[in-house]
């Protein structure tokens, strides 16, 4: 017995001796330098758990534990006093296992650059470099959305093309869209350019509310003085803010002041994205990824955490938090939270509703970073993050493999399947089986032929990593609950814990849910799991009756040929090859037939006569 698993025995006699008490424990590694502080309702049941079998472990707590020497623990009276310790100690020490996140708020500008034609753009830093500067602010979101608004609301270029007096250039697309002026075109005077930018300096600091009483005031003015040109460039200004209007209005939201929070779970992180509603309009947003640990409670244990680290480092916290999904110690969170601000606080997860649109919003950002970040698309990476909580996988299957059995009233039986990674079909790794051990028409029996072939090509090919040598994330059937019931005991019997499910159709053919041991889950409400596993079946299906046609069609050419005396495999093969088709087969002479390699004249003879008899 090696010295690490006589440590590990150690550690869990140890953590057997706690009290089943609350409180917060330690995790130290040879150093003593704390790598981990978890709360728990009974010590002693909570970091046993972690000395034990690790083969439920997720493989960040696996790394955690190896790292383990000793641990400490403090008893508390009650678990929200170990949350709050919890809390503290974190914020404290930082350990590396933990969640932690990083508060990047920092200051930021807006930056006016020198004349002539100046533009409007957001800065980090103020400089000494004869720009003007307005600020500083303290969010970046803020700040970037309303620079964006000014410039497309006034026209202003936000490219990096140069406006040098006489020099004329051929517009970009912004100006035929309408969202730029185009002073590089030479035709822009710059009396006219300044109005624009001074108008979108007023937008900035006075707020659109106000710049349209301004602008309205103005355009009447103009008209009253017949400068009619004038008060139709305002009017214009007027519309193109209404307009923004009625865009900001997607993301408002009717209760005045909350936090929408929602996550999406790539195969190494998690995303999480933070809506911050002000008055009832969109006012911030951040995201984090987490690769700290992962805790063994799930998506409920790692919203719980992270909403312990993100209000452990704000000083305000709103009076409501939108969340996309149950949290661990729900009601100790809400006290947390609200003693910390000194009123109520209330977490809620919506079903349907505004609320239910908003956190999907939410988490379609997060996705959208996720996607990022691993160079997925956004839509894939939304689609698998869906699928993975649908079917309660602990993480999105990047690696999907699908299979579909085909045949003909029990007749040329054969199996297709597909791969998707990351969403998207992976086709160097189809593949195709004909039934070898399965007679008539036995669909169970031959999907599990099918999977216990390919489990052995693995057993044979696992060093190499690729093609068969990969073992899928998630396995879907082409069937309901009985070929899920056929499959999963033969997945188990190769000691192997790969999530099995089966894809049903409806009457007209069309995905309808996803089957399991125990009945079915419905899918359609889920619109982009639904639209990735509509994609899988239907693919699967094709590839498999493909094959399956392929086969029935080379079949019966071979069994009409060779039933003629004389005829064999390879001289019916020889003879489609060289006439191409049956009809022409049938329609050629004695001595077209002779004239083929291989036939001799006997045998074209045959040939002739059968065709003469059977027409």
């Amino acid at each position: 017995m090696d010295h690490r698993t006589e440590k590990v025995k150690e550690l869990r006699r140890q953590a057997m001796a706690l009290p089943l008490q609350p409180g917060v424990y330690i995790m130290k590694d040879a150093q003593n330098t704390i790598i981990y502080i978890g709360k728990a309702k009974a010590l002693k049941n909570r970091v046993s758990q972690y000395f034990g079998s690790d083969t439920n472990h997720p493989e960040k707590v696996r790394q955690m534990v190896a790292r383990v020497d000793h641990f400490d623990y403090i008893v508390t009276d009650s678990e929200f006093e170990a949350l709050v310790l919890e809390c503290s100690l974190i914020k404290q020490y930082s350990p590396k296992y933990n969640i932690l996140l990083k508060d990047a708020k920092g200051y930021h500008y807006v930056r006016i650059s020198p004349p002539p034609f100046s533009r409007i753009a957001i800065a980090r830093q103020k400089l000494d470099d004869g720009a003007r500067y307005m600020g500083p602010f303290v969010s970046s979101f803020t700040v970037q959305e309303a620079v964006d608004e000014a410039c497309r609301v006034f026209q202003l270029p936000t490219c990096s093309r140069t406006f040098a007096k006489g020099k004329r250039e051929r517009p970009c697309l912004n100006y035929y869209i309408k969202q730029c002026c185009a002073p590089c075109t030479g035709k822009v005077k710059e009396s006219d350019y300044n109005e624009r930018l001074s108008q979108a300096l007023e937008f900035l600091t006075q707020g659109s509310e106000q710049m349209l009483k301004t602008l309205n005031a103005r355009m009447q003015e103009a008209a009253e003085n017949l400068e009619f040109e004038k008060a139709a460039r305002l009017r214009d200004r007027i519309h193109a803010i209404e307009r923004l209007g009625q865009k900001q209005k997607v993301v408002m939201s009717r209760i005045p002041e909350q936090d929408v929070i929602a996550l999406a779970q790539g195969t190494d992180q998690l995303c999480f994205e933070v809506f911050r509603f002000h008055s009832g309009r969109l006012s911030d947003r951040e995201d984090f990824l987490v690769d700290g640990l992962e805790r063994e409670g799930g998506l409920p244990a790692a919203r719980a955490e992270f909403l312990r680290r993100y209000y452990a480092m704000r000083e305000h916290v709103p009076p409501q938090i939108t969340v996309d999904g149950e949290i661990e110690d729900g009601e100790l969170m809400e006290r947390w939270l609200s003693e910390k601000t000194g009123r109520r606080v209330r977490i809620v997860q919506p079903q349907k509703g505004e609320q239910a649109q908003l956190v999907e919003m939410c988490r379609s950002n997060a996705a959208e970073r996720i996607a990022r970040q691993t160079g997925m698309a956004g839509r894939d990476a939304a689609a698998l993050d869906e699928l993975a909580r649908l079917l309660g996988l602990p993480e999105p299957p990047a690696y999907i493999e699908s299979y579909d059995i085909s045949n003909t009233g029990g007749s040329n039986n054969v199996a297709g399947m597909v791969v998707f990674e990351n969403g998207r079909p992976l086709k160097s790794a189809y593949r195709r089986f004909r039934i070898k051990t399965v007679e008539g028409q036995d669909d169970y029996g031959s999907m599990r032929e099918v999977i216990t072939r390919r489990l052995n090509e693995y057993e044979q090919h696992k060093e190499e990593g690729t093609g068969f040598g990969r073992l899928p994330d998630l396995i879907l059937l082409d069937g309901g609950r009985g070929h899920v019931s056929a499959v999963r005991p033969v997945v188990a019997s190769f000691g192997l814990d790969i999530p099995v499910f089966g894809m049903v159709k409806d009457a007209h053919h069309r995905t309808r849910a996803i089957a399991e041991d125990g009945g079915e889950i419905a899918i359609n409400a889920r619109r982009s799991a639904f639209t990735l596993v509509s994609s899988i079946q239907e693919e699967v299906h094709r590839w498999a009756i493909a094959y399956h046609r392929q086969q029935r069609q080379k079949n019966g050419i071979g069994t009409v040929l060779t039933e003629i005396e004389g005829i064999g495999p390879a001289r019916a093969k020889a003879l489609l090859r060289h006439f191409g088709s049956m009809k022409a087969i049938r329609e050629a002479s004695a001595e077209e037939l002779a004239a083929v390699k291989g036939i001799s004249r006997p045998a074209a003879d045959a040939v002739r006569k059968y065709f003469d008899e059977n027409g």
